[in-house]
């Protein structure tokens, strides 16, 4: 029986047995609340006992059981801080063809780096390696870039390494290592050169160095509208990955007692007698200060004669190499004039010369006797005779009228560098603008260089223009067309691109027996995109002065076949 007021209403009955539409469900309104199991608390209470008993039996063991030996470890145990070494740079080239990279090594903590052969060594350069003492602590604890662009780009190729702590016992054994710092790798360099060129165009110079006797050679060439190398080889050579290892303690004596001088990078550190590779250079200063009209013929029978300043009886004779009859500029170019030179260079009888101050002030304007600015370790800059080089070099010998002519076809103390030569004629086959060659297409920072292309603090590298009317450069070109046309550069009169080119043959040594062969040039002749300079070094006067026309003709007709889009 119900108490009065405790009625209960029908909707209170049927109230918890479901949710209605208003009620929060997620509140869980309109649910009775069900209390938590005692199963279930003590289910949680023996988990919570179990744990607690193993954690205090863990503790326990190492306390009490282990707790001495442990205490020993402490006290044996070394913190060591160890590097990890980081991998280098990649160093590419044009391409995406790897030219320098890293191997792995199974357990060996430093990556090993390996390169592109043959051909590359002078270019790439080689490294030292991190070096340990005799307790394996690294007093040298990275990669040193030694030559090459290995050298000059080391501090972006060379990234951080990292370090761990490695906690070893007494005898060396290891119980832990933890990474302190990550390694970060070096920046990967990509180049301005064509390795399949680069390839090809080392074989034929190491190929015609063996067979015909020259003490060795060099080839460079250039984008003459941005200054980029496409290639730069030197030959003989040295193995960077000996080098780097300097383990080969044979091989690499004979590196330092090779009479050819295998460490000498020969583009940018090999100083030669350049010869009439010099001629289209003297061509434009004598337009430039009107020296002649370059339609004007000069008679060539074979030679000229001046009084000799010691017996004025007689005659002092300067040869040219053959007899080449009447001939104007553009023909004197093509078939290497040397009367044709000595004339304008020096003047003879009612002909005018430039004189060994303007020979001086116009190869002064091409570059030379400065260094180029490329972004190699060790250039050297050109020789240039003139009467002060004379007095400091030949002490009471004045300079005479017959220097000045030695000196306008390329002889006496006159001395270029490849790189040299061939940015030189790029200017002529752009017509004035002196660009400073590179190797590189990242976007890395480069020293800055005046107009000499010597590196200065701050701002950009210039663009050199050469104040020389296109005019005259126009004349230069027809003259250089001409030498591969019919000339001494016939050579290079192929069918799939138009050359022009200029050849050199300096005599050398006391003896005058032997020679420098070189060719020089630009293609294609209508659009010149690309300028080249080959040398074939000190090889004997038998051999003939086309050895290095012969290279740059087998190169054209490999490249015709394998990259023919270099003539497009």
């Amino acid at each position: 029986m119900l108490k009065k007021h405790s009625f209960v209403e029908p909707d209170e009955i049927f109230l918890d047995s479901k949710n209605l539409q208003n009620f929060d469900r997620q509140q869980f309104e309109g649910r009775i609340e069900k209390p938590i199991p005692k199963k279930t608390i003590f289910l949680l209470g023996v988990l919570f006992v179990i744990f607690t008993g193993i954690f205090g039996t863990r503790l326990i063991y190492l306390q009490v059981y282990k707790g001495e030996a442990y205490f020993k470890r402490s006290q044996n145990n070394i913190l060591v801080k160890a590097i990890i070494f980081t991998d280098r740079g990649i160093i590419y080239d044009r391409n995406k063809i790897e030219l320098a990279w890293n191997k792995k090594i199974a357990e060996a903590p430093v990556p090993t780096r390996a390169y592109l052969s043959s051909g590359f060594s002078h270019l790439l350069g080689y490294v030292s390696y991190p070096t340990q003492d005799k307790t394996g602590n690294y007093w040298q604890g990275e990669f040193i870039g030694k030559d090459g662009l290995e050298k000059q780009y080391d501090s972006l190729l060379k990234g951080e390494n990292g370090s761990k702590i490695i906690e070893t016992d007494a005898l060396g054994k290891i119980y832990s290592e933890n990474i302190v710092n990550a390694p970060k790798q070096g920046t990967d360099l990509i180049t301005t050169i064509d390795s399949r060129i680069q390839t090809e165009l080392f074989a034929l110079i190491k190929n015609l160095s063996e067979n015909k006797s020259f003490t060795g050679g060099a080839g460079v060439i250039i984008d003459a509208r941005n200054g980029e190398i496409i290639t730069t080889t030197s030959f003989p050579e040295y193995n960077s990955e000996i080098l780097s290892f300097g383990k080969d303690a044979p091989k690499i004596n004979n590196y330092l007692t090779d009479k050819r001088k295998v460490f000498l990078d020969r583009d940018i550190s090999g100083l030669y007698t350049p010869g009439s590779i010099v001629k289209p250079f003297f061509a434009l200063a004598a337009l430039a200060e009107g020296i002649i009209d370059p339609y004007k013929k000069i008679l060539s029978t074979g030679s000229i004669s001046i009084p000799n300043p010691y017996f004025p009886d007689q005659k002092t004779v300067f040869k040219d190499w053959k007899v080449n009859g009447w001939t104007n500029m553009m023909e004197a170019l093509a078939v290497s004039s040397d009367v044709y030179f000595y004339e304008v260079g020096g003047g003879y009888e009612n002909q005018k010369g430039l004189g060994i101050v303007n020979l001086g002030k116009y190869a002064r304007l091409f570059g030379f006797e400065e260094k180029t600015g490329v972004d190699l370790p060790d250039e050297k800059e050109g020789v240039i005779p003139s009467p002060e080089w004379k007095i400091a070099n030949f002490k009471g010998d004045p300079w005479r009228i017959g220097d000045t002519y030695h000196t306008a076809i390329g002889q006496y103390g006159f001395q270029v560098t490849p790189m040299e030569m061939a940015r030189a004629v790029g200017a002529i086959a752009n017509s004035g603008k002196l660009l400073t060659p590179h190797l590189t297409l990242n976007d890395v920072e480069k020293p800055a260089r005046n107009a000499y292309g010597i590196a200065v603090a701050g701002g950009e590298n210039p663009v050199i223009t050469i104040d020389i009317k296109k005019e005259y450069f126009d004349v230069v070109h027809q003259g250089m067309r001409a030498a591969a046309t019919y000339g001494t550069a016939v050579a290079l009169n192929v069918p799939y691109v138009k050359v022009a080119a200029k050849t050199g043959t300096a005599q050398i040594g006391v003896a005058k027996n032997k020679v420098n062969s070189w060719v020089i040039g630009f293609f294609p002749y209508e659009n010149p995109k690309y300028a080249f300079a080959i040398m074939m070094e000190s090889g004997p006067s038998s051999s003939g002065g086309g050895a290095a026309s012969s290279i740059m003709r087998e190169l054209l007709d490999w490249m015709s076949v394998n990259t023919p889009e270099y003539f497009k």
